[in-house]
């Protein structure tokens, strides 16, 4: 008899979950290698050596900010892969490859192009955010976390989190504090002022955690054990979603009552309320391997694969 309610329990959750398809989409000149949303602003970054920047409320490209071009290991010029970006006020950043080594490019627009870091600083840079007008927060191939003084060009601290390869940060509402995922599915907390480690989330993941979102107090990440993992952050408590493939991808909703995991080989976006775990949407049409998803609130969400396409949802379509 319990089997039998049990089922029946289970066939009515999957029931209620609502199938979605893009409202809207987003025509990109290249691949996107990542993407940041600030008010009705989203930036774009791409492999063809530049950031486009959208109207989301007007529907409009406004900007698109290019830097130099590159020479490959066969001295032939190509664009530079783009492969973070920020956005604060009137302030750009471009992060990149070089060509060189393997190390990176950075570079800081407003009204022109600035160049920050560059091959012959050999410095193997992964991901970079804003933490204000003076600084910016950076993630090393190594897990190291620096935070880098824009005026002088010149690191305040460098520190090492761990001996695993770096996969991604992210930063709470005040950028007063950064989670680091890395390889070995540990997630390391850290104050964005000094680079102290704060507590260490572990437990959920077995494995490389691609990407984690950090939201009011939760953290999320997505495992390449197919488990999307979801921490409180004060308690440093934690569950996780099992998913059927690799998760490349997750983000909270600003309540962080939601979250999103892409949880199956066809690179839907599974929603899920963080209390009961149920699943609450799924969201249909990404093309190929998905890299970053933002909530814009509650309920609209924008979507970015490994292609030229950025996908607009929203929860509450008709």
């Amino acid at each position: 008899m319990k089997k039998i309610v049990l089922y029946y329990l289970c066939s009515m959750v999957v029931f209620a979950t609502t199938t979605l398809m893009p409202v809207d989409t987003i025509e990109v000149n290249g691949t996107t290698k990542d993407m940041v949303l600030d008010g009705t602003r989203l930036v774009i970054a791409t492999d063809m050596g530049h950031i486009e920047v959208y109207d989301v409320e007007h529907k409009e490209k406004t900007q698109e900010i290019y830097i130099p071009d590159i020479k490959d290991f066969m001295g032939d010029i190509m664009p530079a892969r783009v492969m973070s970006t920020d956005v604060l006020g009137e302030k750009y950043l471009l992060l990149s490859d070089s060509g060189k080594g393997g190390y990176s490019n950075l570079y800081l627009y407003e009204n022109n192009l600035m160049q920050l870091l560059s091959a012959d600083d050999k410095e193997t840079i992964i991901k970079a955010r804003f933490i204000d007008d003076s600084h910016i927060l950076l993630g090393y191939l190594s897990n190291e976390v620096a935070l880098l003084d824009i005026k002088n060009k010149k690191e305040l601290y460098r520190v090492q989190l761990s001996e695993s390869k770096f996969s991604d940060f992210a930063l709470n509402e005040d950028k007063t504090q950064v989670v680091f995922s890395c390889e070995s599915g540990v997630l390391n907390v850290v104050e964005v002022k000094s680079g102290k480690i704060l507590k260490e989330l572990k437990g959920q993941n077995v494995d490389n955690v691609y990407r984690v979102d950090f939201k009011n107090g939760m953290v999320s990440g997505a495992g390449q054990d197919q488990r999307g993992s979801l921490y409180d952050v004060k308690s440093a408590k934690g569950d996780y979603i099992k998913g059927s493939f690799l998760i490349y991808g997750t983000a909270l909703s600003p309540s962080a009552s939601k979250v999103a995991f892409s949880m199956d080989e066809k690179n839907n976006i599974s929603i899920y309320d963080t209390s009961s775990k149920s699943k609450i949407a799924l969201l249909k049409g990404q093309k190929s391997t998905l890299n970053t998803i933002i909530f814009k609130d509650e309920n609209r969400l924008f979507s970015a694969s490994d292609d030229n396409t950025v996908m607009v949802w929203n929860l509450n379509q008709k």
